[in-house]
């Protein structure tokens, strides 16, 4: 079974383009499914969350913070991670992806200090953190900024 061949199970959907109040013989004729009298049998029915004049709970629970729409996720791995690398190679953000370190970039990746590293690399991401950019020119690597 693959994503692309699910189905819901037989019979536990319904057309819902079948046309209502059309008489008895449709199965949906006379209140046309909406019950006998009410608020709700009749035209003009409040809106989803309205409860009737009550201060609804989505106006009751308290807001906190703001969301900043300009924000940017960077993917943080640690100067470890590149130990999977022999030496002499150059690290980018696809080299990240295809030995699996990374599995959604976002934004960026920014390498951090965290760990030890043994080799020579030519590293090159979005950011690095100060210790990150001292420990890869310790060992006579290069960190570059795309």
């Amino acid at each position: 079974m693959e994503l692309s061949n699910l189905q819901p199970a037989e019979g536990s959907k319904h057309s819902d383009n079948f046309r209502r109040g059309r008489g008895h013989g449709s199965g949906n004729g006379k209140t046309a499914g909406k019950g006998h009298k009410g608020q709700k049998a009749r035209s003009g029915a409040p809106r989803v969350g309205f409860e009737g004049g009550q201060m609804p709970l989505y106006r009751r629970i308290p807001k906190r913070g703001f969301k900043n729409r300009n924000t940017k996720e960077i993917v943080a791995i640690n100067v470890s991670a590149l130990e999977k690398f022999e030496n002499g190679d150059t690290v980018t953000v696809e080299s990240l992806l295809e030995k699996g370190i990374v599995s959604n970039p976002r934004d960026g990746v920014k390498i951090l200090g965290n760990g030890e590293l043994t080799k020579k690399l030519t590293v090159q991401v979005n950011a690095f953190s100060a210790s990150a950019k001292e420990k890869i020119e310790a060992l006579g690597g290069n960190a570059e900024v795309i």
